[in-house]
């Protein structure tokens, strides 16, 4: 009687271990959105103006954070 072999193990992505890398850049994400979001709030203690401008410049900050978390500035070889 003849035995079935189990089928072949599929491959290993040996470019995915990245973690240490990752996470230190999720971190920092978090930090840096963190302070973004103190110091609007500091800044819309002072008045109706500096509220305004702290809101304008943090929208940007925050969409800048973001996009980088994303991998839009990655280069096209690390995207894929």
């Amino acid at each position: 009687m003849a035995l079935i072999a189990p089928p072949p193990l599929p491959p290993v992505a040996l470019g995915d271990g990245d973690g240490v890398n990752r996470l230190r850049l999720r971190l920092w994400q978090i930090f840096l959105t963190a302070v973004t979001v103190l110091l609007t709030g500091w800044f819309c203690t002072m008045g109706a103006l500096a509220a305004i401008l702290a809101l304008m410049v943090a929208k940007h900050v925050l969409v800048a954070i973001l996009l980088v978390g994303l991998g839009v500035d990655a280069p096209e070889e690390l995207r894929k």
